[in-house]
């Protein structure tokens, strides 16, 4: 099956030129955002089946973006792919661009390691270090990384992501006690706590509320929310619902008959929901399939 992208962005992503005739005849409307991340032809292998196939999209500064399709349509081997996790899967490998910034992600001179610092991830079902604190799991990535800090400056650090995870208030009393010992929604946050600690420009969410009940689904809905002033999200979701709630824009993959995912559509949240342009995405959200 021939798959082609049908972007939802000639109305919500004018040209430079029209960009400045808009802003030229009301100087009071905000300038296009930068853009943090960038995928060019960006495909993805295991061994030699192909799962994900010439992606192009960006992802702007202190948006929103959500990743939606049906299972086995490669959501998350994509998301992988933008941190460089993918590849630790043996034989997995991925071709294309992904650029952070002006930095070509896949460069042989790029420190993967690095890469992650700078791009975090939230995985499915929360995964704090068991054998580590509460504290020392958010401390564990700029140890990791061999930040030179002194005890009141990793205590700081430690408090200001908790805080900014909305955990703080929870956990201060239980700091020292194993982060496995939280609930399921709290050991969440702490990943998200983790995560943030080596002060990522970028934060990836891979289902993130998939394992969660409700009440602990809205917290992490709404901590995305916030986030999203700080730093850049990709959230991958099965949910429409949770995606129409916290994303600005959604792109929406589909595995073709060789079962490589793709991209079909992609655009503002609003658009792609109520005035899909591709009769795929319609099907799709209506619940026709998927």
């Amino acid at each position: 099956m021939s798959v082609t992208v049908q972007e939802t962005t000639s109305r919500d992503a004018p040209s430079e030129a029209k960009q400045q005739l808009q802003r030229a005849a009301d100087p009071t409307a905000p300038a296009p955002r930068a853009i943090a991340l960038r995928t060019e032809k960006l495909s993805a292998y295991y061994g030699s089946a192909q799962a994900v196939g010439d992606v192009d999209l960006t992802f702007e500064v202190g948006a929103v973006t959500a990743i939606i399709g049906p299972s086995g349509c490669g959501k998350s081997t994509l998301l992988r792919c933008l941190n460089r996790m993918h590849e630790t899967t043996p034989g997995a490998r991925a071709t294309g661009r992904v650029r952070l910034g002006d930095v070509d992600v896949y460069a042989p001179a790029t420190d993967p390691v690095e890469v992650r610092s700078m791009v975090g991830m939230v995985f499915q079902k929360p995964n704090p270090f068991p054998m580590m604190s509460v504290y020392d799991n958010v401390a564990a990535g700029p140890r990791l990384r061999g930040w030179k800090m002194s005890r009141r400056e990793m205590d700081d650090l430690v408090e200001r992501n908790l805080r900014r995870a909305a955990l703080w208030d929870e956990v201060k009393d239980k700091l020292h006690g194993s982060g496995a010992a939280l609930s399921g929604g709290q050991q969440q946050r702490l990943c998200i706590a983790r995560a943030l600690a080596t002060d990522p420009s970028v934060l990836l969410m891979d289902e993130p509320c998939s394992a969660l009940d409700p009440i602990a689904t809205y917290k992490i809905e709404e901590l995305v929310r916030e986030l999203s002033h700080e730093v850049t999200i990709v959230i991958v979701t099965h949910n429409m619902q949770q995606a129409s709630r916290v994303s600005e824009r959604t792109a929406f993959m589909l595995a073709a008959d060789d079962g490589v995912g793709r991209l079909v559509e992609f655009g503002k949240t609003d658009d792609l929901f109520t005035l899909p342009r591709d009769p795929r995405t319609e099907a799709y959200i209506t619940g026709r399939f998927g």
